[in-house]
């Protein structure tokens, strides 16, 4: 981050925003944790963009434009995928459960799904 900022306390400012920013991240889905696993805790998201938020306004004139910005855009962002995460959890939980169908299946191919692929034509004749 060596040139980004213009002092040591600006990166550590960025540095806690960026802890938030990961926060938010990591409960909507969008940043595995260290086991590798995708959570959902919209809560604890909204939880961390709403801190963030009260930075944002709290630090309002203090912050240089070029700093203002980063910090807008990174609430931005995260508000935006905020709105997205309920859609990108249920399709995350259906491909979830059509992978578990496909492993039983191959595990136990007797209780599978199985489609019909005779027509009743060939059962009258």
């Amino acid at each position: 981050m060596a040139g980004t900022f213009k002092d040591e306390e600006t990166e550590q400012f960025f540095q806690l925003v960026h802890m938030f920013q990961r926060s938010a991240l990591l409960h909507m889905g969008l940043l595995p944790d260290q086991e590798g696993t995708m959570m959902y805790n919209l809560g604890e998201a909204k939880a961390a963009i709403d801190l963030l938020r009260m930075l944002q306004g709290k630090t309002k004139g203090n912050l240089s434009d070029h700093e203002e910005r980063m910090l807008k855009g990174i609430v931005s962002e995260l508000q935006l995928q905020f709105l997205k995460a309920p859609t990108r959890r249920r399709e995350a939980e259906s491909d979830a459960a059509q992978s578990e169908t496909i492993r039983e299946a191959f595990e136990n191919p007797q209780s599978g799904p199985v489609e019909d692929l005779s027509s009743n034509e060939d059962s009258e004749e």
